[in-house]
């Protein structure tokens, strides 16, 4: 009987193990990677050198990270994605509980008024909410699948789903100020929600709600005495419609990310050649990395990264629609919806398409690679 057992489990391992790699994927993954490693040392070689005596420290702890971060997927593509699914709501808490370390003395570090950092040995400044996202995915693959039978009611399916998304959200916005990881989490779990199978018709409702909150808000905030001295998000919003009213002010950043996409043309003015990368973008090798590779690589080099995106984005839902559960299908669309939702908004703020907000771009932006997102869909869940 015991032999029966053990042998049972072994087959089931065994043929998780032999589980197809997308090797579509992986390449690029890969790919972008490499090309975000190259356009780090290229942004930061004069911010580094200004700051840190050498041109090539960010570069360094880059490629260090991006190591490390392939070495991770590797392991992790190796653990049985289902094994996940036993302990969500374990999950659940420790992402909510990870945030409201900024909150600890000497754990917390504050930037720029914003606490949105902790300190780890070894490993720097760190974002706790980068683990909040791929928890809540997990949590949220676990959750539909077993509440599948309630997801078409408003209650059980939409609103109360709703109110476990409403408690991390609320420590981001109101203890760390981070309303752009806000409004990530939120699309990302909105996608899984409708995928999973919740009414459209609930979304909509809540969105023209939403929408006609939003609205008397902003109302309110114009209209308000001492509205010009209105809040940032609010300054943000009036930057974006016109970034020259301030050009050396709120508007500075926008206007030389402009300049950069502009002078790089078809072709660019070649790799390392940017001129703006000379301290007129502030830290060119975090957010606004993508004007520097416009500046370089020109509109080819843009064009063929926002491919890689794409691909990126299709082999995502490839793997979802072939996934031989719910679960696994869920956690897929979730990590894909995660890079595409970041990368689109990274490249509008750049492009100056919508106001600016503090969103990195996966894989390219300095010690936030997105390489460890494509663990789980890369060859667990097929």
């Amino acid at each position: 009987m015991q032999k029966a057992k053990s042998k049972k489990k072994i087959k089931k391992f065994s043929s998780f193990l032999e589980n197809k790699v997308d090797y579509i994927l992986v390449i690029t993954v890969l790919v972008l990677l490499a090309i975000g490693v190259v356009m780090v040392l290229s942004a930061s070689a004069p911010s580094s050198l200004s700051k840190n005596k050498s041109s090539y420290t960010y570069f360094l702890n880059q490629l260090k990270f991006a190591i490390v971060g392939i070495i991770i997927m590797y392991i992790v593509s190796k653990i049985d994605y289902r094994f996940y699914k036993k302990y969500y709501w374990i999950v659940y808490i420790f992402s909510v509980a990870i945030l409201l370390l900024v909150l600890i003395p000497k754990v917390g570090v504050e930037v720029n008024g914003a606490r949105r950092w902790i300190k780890i040995p070894l490993i720097g400044q760190f974002q706790p909410s980068e683990i909040t996202k791929i928890g809540l995915i997990i949590f949220y693959a676990g959750y539909l699948t077993d509440h599948k039978s309630e997801l078409k009611d408003f209650w059980k399916g939409f609103v109360k789903p709703m109110f476990f998304l409403a408690v991390p959200i609320l420590i981001l916005y109101k203890i760390q100020n981070h309303l752009s990881v806000s409004l990530v989490i939120g699309v990302i779990t909105c996608v899984m929600m409708l995928m999973a199978g919740c009414r459209l018709t609930h979304f909509i409702l809540a969105g023209f709600v939403g929408c006609v909150g939003l609205g008397l808000l902003l109302i309110k905030k114009f209209t308000e005495p001492g509205a010009g001295e209105g809040s940032f998000r609010i300054d943000r919003i009036l930057t974006f419609l016109d970034p020259w009213s301030d050009a050396t002010g709120t508007g500075y950043q926008m206007i030389q990310s402009l300049y950069a996409i502009g002078s790089g043309g078809l072709f660019g003015v070649g790799l390392g050649n940017s001129k703006q990368k000379y301290l007129y973008i502030p830290e060119p090798q975090n957010d606004f990395i993508f004007a520097i590779v416009a500046e370089e690589l020109g509109f080819v080099g843009c064009v063929t990264i926002i491919a890689l995106f794409a691909i990126f984005i299709w082999r995502g839902i490839v793997i979802s629609m072939r996934a031989p559960d719910m679960f696994g299908s869920l956690i897929a669309i979730g990590i894909t919806t995660l890079v595409g939702v970041q990368a689109t908004i990274n490249i509008a703020v750049v492009t100056g398409s919508i106001p600016t907000t503090g969103m990195a771009l996966p894989f390219f932006s300095y010690r936030r690679n997105g390489v460890g997102y494509s663990t789980y869909i890369s060859r667990n869940i097929t």
